[in-house]
């Protein structure tokens, strides 16, 4: 079988049930597993990656507007490929190519010899361990699927009993952008719910969101945790450091008290993956260290407090 996967997330998926040897074709954002990256890109991006999270954000916004894609398809590279699966989403505009590309590719292909596409679009963790089972499914790794899926939803079980009794439950708030700031949606909401928090802000199954700082300084979070989309722990900590902050931030409680944490979104939070079982632990280690000890739960290059000193240095007027 010949697949091709047009989502970071479902490549992670097929590589972990087997069907790694499979994946002919993949999106530039395809890095886990390493061998992934070496697969041929289909995708490539309409916006500048390494500008600024503001400019990122200013030509997302004149896309759409404009009602024009945010990523493009390489149509002659999938027609040479001649996969037999293609794996890809329609849960958001900004993290993959858009249907109307993809179907305009596959008018590409002879009548008769169009490959099969699976959407994978989850809300929610138990869809996504649903998911990672008709992925598997699809590509020839039924009982591999299966079993991925029940470790995942045992592992994040068993921590969700470790906090079950935990109080206080902190007021959680994750960023899931900066500049403009915006609360974390989908999934994440429910892991902060698992690790034994209360998200301050996101809405549990439904979209991330714009917010003001205001907002944020309003809900007065216990815990702030800094995930920006798609950004490994080191872009996130570059990108928090550059970010002007509103007057009043310094008196937020998780601010006062040293608990704002930079974390790996790529890898545990944002992609809806295996590893989502992981970013569960993680906040789980943040928000009850005496129940989940963080020495297991967290890897060294996933989090990394972000110390109080230096936000007031890039206070502005909040707005």
């Amino acid at each position: 079988m010949r697949i091709v996967s047009l989502l970071p997330a479902a490549t992670e998926i097929l590589y972990a049930v087997g069907a790694g040897d499979c994946v002919v074709g993949v999106t530039h954002e395809c890095d886990f597993p390493a061998e992934a990256a070496k697969k041929p890109a289909l995708i490539r991006p309409r916006v500048d990656p390494s500008a600024a999270p503001a400019e990122i954000d200013r030509q997302v916004r004149e896309l759409v507007g404009r009602h024009e894609n945010i990523y493009a398809l390489d149509t002659e590279l999938l027609l040479r490929l001649q996969p037999d699966l293609i794996v890809t989403q329609d849960l958001c505009d900004v993290c993959a190519i858009s249907g109307d590309d993809l179907a305009a590719g596959l008018s590409r292909f002879p009548a008769g010899n169009r490959p099969r596409v699976i959407s994978f679009s989850p809300h929610s963790l138990a869809q996504v361990w649903n998911g990672i089972r008709e992925i598997a499914e699809a590509a020839g790794c039924e009982p591999e699927g299966r079993a991925l899926a029940q470790w995942l939803a045992l592992e994040v079980s068993a921590v969700r009993q470790a906090v079950t009794e935990a109080t206080p439950r902190p007021k959680v708030l994750c960023l899931e952008w900066f500049d403009p700031p915006y609360v974390a949606g989908h999934w994440v909401p429910e892991m902060v719910g698992l690790a034994g928090g209360v998200d301050a802000l996101g809405r549990e199954g439904a979209p991330s969101f714009r917010i003001q700082w205001q907002d944020a300084i309003d809900a007065q979070p216990d815990i702030v945790v800094l995930m920006s989309c798609g950004y490994s722990l080191e872009r996130n900590i570059n990108l928090w450091r550059s970010t002007k902050l509103p007057r009043g931030w310094d008196e937020v409680p998780a601010v006062k008290n040293d608990r704002v944490y930079a974390v790996d979104a790529n890898a545990y939070f944002s992609r809806p993956g295996p590893r989502l079982s992981e970013g569960v632990a993680l906040l789980a280690a943040l928000l009850h260290p005496t129940r989940v000890r963080p020495d297991l739960a967290v890897r060294p290059d996933s989090v990394r407090r972000i110390r109080a000193e230096s936000d007031s240095a890039h206070a502005s007027p909040a707005k």
